[in-house]
């Protein structure tokens, strides 16, 4: 099964690829995407789905797990990345990819077995399951990156 992780975002949005075998989970690709702060926004938004759209043309997942958000501090800020979710909902639903939403509490209980660790704690456990990664390659310390890669892994564990 592959499954596409993705820890939503408008300035940054983390994405990964993630193949689960019989003998475990194998990191295929990861990426943290970053929207250029001088583009208009609804340029900001093409931007973020096409490239999405290619990670979901090259890889072809069979499914897509998407962090759920359901708290902001600041308003601006959810109605972006709520929009983002809305682009990753259309694409998944055009190419039929079921979307799986996980919270944040979720995602920290699935991979360190307590809902409130600290970000540092989550990727060392995702260095921890991944090592070594595939192609020796060292996992992102981009906190976007590795959430999405943390995303996926608890789609996989589900």
């Amino acid at each position: 099964m592959i499954i596409l992780g993705i820890d939503p975002g408008f300035g940054r949005m983390g994405c990964a690829i993630l193949k689960k075998t019989g003998s475990g989970d194998n990191l295929i690709y990861s990426v943290c995407l970053t929207t250029d702060k001088k583009l208009s926004y609804d340029k900001r938004l093409l931007f973020l789905g096409k490239e999405i759209k290619k990670i979901i043309s090259k890889f072809k997942p069979n499914v897509i797990a998407v962090e759920k958000v359901f708290f902001f501090k600041n308003q601006k800020t959810a109605l972006q990345v709520s929009e983002v979710r809305g682009i990753i909902f259309y694409l998944a639903a055009s190419k039929k990819i079921p979307v799986k939403e996980f919270t944040p509490l979720q995602v920290k209980m699935s991979l360190t077995g307590y809902g409130r660790a600290e970000k540092q704690q989550v990727q060392k456990m995702v260095q921890a399951i991944l090592n070594p990664p595939a192609g020796g390659k060292e996992i992102s310390k981009q906190d976007d990156e590795v959430d999405a890669i943390a995303i996926a892994l608890t789609c996989s564990s589900v």
